[in-house]
C-alpha cells in the first residue's frame, strides 16, 4: 500500500511539474516574442512593452527553473531536489502574497507613475523625429479606439490619423475623446475576473505542488530509514 501510495505521488508530482513547465515555456516564449515585437510595433508604447516583456521573461524562466527541480527530484526521488522544490514554492507564493498587498496599499501611486510614464513616452516622440514611437501609438490608438494619453490635447496640436474617428479624416475631423490610459485602465477592470480566477488557480496548483512534494519527501525519508 505505501509503494503503491509513493508511485502514485511520484508521477501525479511529475506530471504537475510538467504542466507547470510548459506554463513557464509559454510565459517564457511571450516575453520573447513581445520584445521582438516592440521594435516593430506594438500595441504599448516601447518602454512599457519592453518592462512587460522583460518581467514575463524572468517570470517563464523561473517557473521553468523551478518545474525542472520538482521533475527531476520526484523521478529520482531525490529528498535534496525535492526539499529545494517545496521551499522554492514556499517563497514565490510569499512573493506573490506580498505584491498583492503592495499593489493594494500603493494603488493610487502606481497609478500615477504609469500616468506619468506614458506621459512621457507620449513626449519623447512629440518632440522628436522618432518615427518607431509614433507608428506604437498609431497602433494602440486604432485599437483602443482612444486619442493620447488623456485626450487629443496631448498631441499639442500635431494629432495623428489614428486618433479620427472617421476613415477619412481629411474632411470632418472628429477625434476619439477618451485618453488611451483611461482605455487600458477599463481593460483591466474588465478582465479582474479572470486575472482573479487565474490567480486562485495558481496557488492552488503551488499548494498542491508543495503538498505532494513534502508528502513525497516524507515517504523517500522513511524508506530510506526503514532500509537501514
Amino acid at each position: 500500500m505505501s509503494q503503491s501510495c509513493l508511485k502514485f505521488l511520484k508521477y501525479a508530482l511529475i506530471m504537475f511539474n510538467f504542466i507547470f513547465w510548459l506554463c513557464g515555456g509559454i510565459i517564457l516564449g511571450l516575453g520573447i516574442y513581445l520584445m521582438m515585437t516592440s521594435k516593430y510595433g506594438s500595441l504599448l508604447p516601447s518602454q512599457p512593452s519592453l518592462s512587460v516583456a522583460n518581467t514575463l521573461i524572468v517570470l517563464g524562466t523561473i517557473v521553468m527553473v523551478v518545474s525542472f527541480l520538482g521533475c527531476l527530484g520526484s523521478l529520482k526521488e531525490n529528498k535534496c531536489l525535492l526539499i529545494t522544490f517545496f521551499i522554492l514554492l514556499l517563497i514565490l507564493m510569499m512573493i506573490e502574497i506580498a505584491v498583492s498587498i503592495f499593489l493594494l496599499i500603493y494603488e493610487e501611486k502606481i497609478d500615477g507613475f504609469l500616468l506619468k510614464e506614458f506621459g512621457a513616452s507620449l513626449n519623447k516622440y512629440t518632440h522628436s523625429n522618432i518615427t518607431q514611437g509614433t507608428q506604437e501609438w498609431d497602433v494602440m490608438q486604432r485599437e483602443l479606439k482612444c486619442c493620447g494619453v488623456t485626450g487629443k490635447d496631448d498631441w499639442n496640436g500635431t494629432v495623428p490619423l489614428s486618433c479620427c474617428m472617421e476613415l477619412n479624416c481629411e474632411k470632418e475631423k472628429t477625434y476619439w475623446k477618451e485618453g488611451c490610459y483611461e482605455k487600458l485602465k477599463q481593460w483591466f477592470e474588465y478582465n479582474y475576473l479572470n486575472v482573479g480566477i487565474g490567480v486562485i488557480v495558481i496557488s492552488i496548483i503551488q499548494v498542491l505542488g508543495m503538498s505532494f512534494a513534502m508528502t513525497l519527501y516524507c515517504h523517500v525519508s522513511k524508506s530510506g530509514d526503514s532500509s537501514h
